[in-house]
């Protein structure tokens, strides 16, 4: 997809952006009530809200992410959709951890990253959403 055809596919986007903090962790086994749960042949790392976070041995922990979601139906033949994304966060500076659904693509960075990365997304031409709570509530686009 060309690049202006990118900037009209994210004119038509929306960004839902999480009121929750998240923690990632590794550890032997997944975590309950885990966001998303990775399985490889080395770890499970689970991404977790921190305040559902139980006790358990972990053998690694990195708080303060935060999660945006593309409120969006991203087609599994879209070229360049988050090679332009995180370009454009890479440019500011903006580490970022990524999970593709079936459907749609989420990001998550630190807390201290959450309104410049917000910014950079709303400059691309999403539409931002902040969340309250699960019932939410629109907060128009960002400035």
């Amino acid at each position: 997809m060309r690049s202006t055809e990118l900037r009209e596919f994210f004119k038509n986007g929306r960004i839902l952006v999480a009121k929750e903090s998240y923690v990632i962790v590794k550890s032997r086994r997944a975590c309950a009530d885990a966001f998303a749960v990775v399985r490889d042949r080395n770890e499970t790392t689970s991404i977790v809200e921190q305040s559902k976070l139980r006790r358990q041995k972990f053998l690694g922990i990195e708080g303060d992410w935060r999660l945006i979601t593309f409120d969006m139906i991203l087609p599994f033949g879209l070229i360049g959709f988050f090679a332009h994304v995180s370009g454009a966060l890479a440019r500011e500076g903006i580490p970022l951890i990524t999970i593709s659904a079936y459907s749609t693509d989420h990001i998550f960075v630190k807390e201290k990253d959450l309104e410049p990365a917000v910014k950079v997304l709303a400059k691309l031409g999403f539409t931002v959403r902040r969340l309250s709570s699960p019932a939410t509530a629109p907060s128009g686009k960002a400035a």
